[in-house]
């Protein structure tokens, strides 16, 4: 039973979002600067951002050689451009809209770890690179293998290295306080610890059915339009959706003394990849080895994978260095058949922007354009 005061305070909304990690705080902030005088309410289930916003490993990339290849041969020279632009064009509005200080950004570059039976990429990186050079107007990809004996890694294991000097990456903790706090400064309300159980439309709008847990009943948030925006969680409301949930397994290890490298890194088309966090190191992937459980929204560590992850960072990353490991965990991300994010208007007044296979960090704030713009639509 509500209160008079929570019916009028509360549960009404213009628009409300579903879902409060980078998509759907930046389709409420998006919404509130085009109509500033309506009511945007956020609704996330987690007392944090559930699935992977605020459990990612922070890259701003948008494809390593080896994925966009892998890419360009599944979708098409047009369709895979397109999305690499998408990511583009999302980490620059994302940077732009929160400062580069705030969100721990850094350029320190990208690399991937080229492996023999990957050598053959390296026959195509000029033509990737002039691909490429209509959106970013320079060479994107260059060989360094010079760095290998800097940078420490196993000579026997990894024959070259493939640098992009435009990649970079973000502290996920300060990104997410920060897009948070940018939203409530423009006017968006944001409540956490809401666990939506389902979305009616009806004549008069949108109901959002949310459990509250203290009065053990539910409570009807009612919005004039709503955008789904819980990634590898949306099945739960739209089960038609062409989406698998994918867990991704992480782990961190303690400081490491002189690390030799800083940076993002990718192997394996981009199913393993580490980067520094200061002076420790963040490993994480592995999906491609158990695919079958890792598609799963079950937070939960997959002991096989963090297994071959300690192999991989003792062999390949630091061969010959004793380095301990403080810090597992994993997030859930979404797939689907192919990387294109699926954005559509469900009904005139429910939207849905969802799937964005590992790439939340860089397409997120360009989807939210696209979704505000659904919504926007009288």
């Amino acid at each position: 039973m509500l209160s008079f005061w929570e019916q009028e305070s509360f549960i009404k909304a213009d628009y409300i979002v579903v879902g409060g990690g980078i998509t759907g705080l930046s389709t409420a902030i998006e919404l509130k600067e085009k109509r500033p005088s309506a009511r945007v309410l956020v609704l996330e289930r987690g007392l944090f951002p559930s699935g992977a916003s605020t459990r990612n490993a922070g890259f701003a990339c948008f494809g390593s050689l080896t994925e966009l290849l892998a890419d360009r041969q599944a979708m098409g020279d047009d369709r895979a451009l397109q999305l690499v632009e998408e990511r583009w064009r999302g980490l620059q509005k994302l940077r732009h809209r929160l400062g580069d200080s705030r969100i721990g950004y850094h350029q320190w570059g990208g690399y991937e770890l080229i492996r023999e039976k990957e050598k053959d990429c390296l026959q195509q990186l000029d033509a990737v690179n002039e691909w490429l050079f209509p959106l970013f107007r320079q060479s994107v990809f260059r060989e360094r293998q010079e760095q290998l004996a800097a940078f420490g890694f196993s000579q026997q294991r990894v024959q070259t290295l493939i640098y992009s000097p435009l990649e970079g990456q973000v502290h996920t903790g300060e990104l997410m306080q920060a897009l948070a706090g940018y939203a409530r400064a423009a006017g968006v309300e944001v409540l956490t610890g809401v666990q939506v159980e389902h979305i009616a439309e009806d004549a008069a709008g949108v109901a959002v059915v949310a459990l509250d847990p203290a009065r053990k009943s539910e409570v009807p948030f009612r919005a004039e339009k709503v955008a789904i925006c819980t990634n590898a969680f949306a099945p739960q409301f739209l089960p038609e959706l062409e989406l698998q949930p994918g867990r991704g397994q992480v782990l961190l290890t303690a400081p490491v003394a002189d690390l030799p490298f800083r940076g993002t890194f990718h192997l394996e088309e981009g199913y393993y990849y580490f980067r520094n966090i200061g002076n420790r190191v963040m490993l994480g992937g592995g999906r491609n080895l158990d695919f079958k459980s890792e598609t799963t929204t079950v937070l939960s560590l997959n002991n096989s994978i963090q297994q071959a992850l300690d192999q991989l960072l003792q062999e390949v990353i630091m061969p010959g260095r004793s380095v301990a490991v403080e810090q597992r965990w994993s997030g859930i991300m979404a797939f689907g058949p192919i990387k294109e994010p699926v954005v559509h208007r469900q009904s005139s007044r429910i939207v849905v922007g969802v799937r964005l296979g590992g790439m939340g960090v860089a397409i997120g704030s360009r989807l939210a354009e696209r979704l505000a713009a659904l919504l926007l639509v009288d």
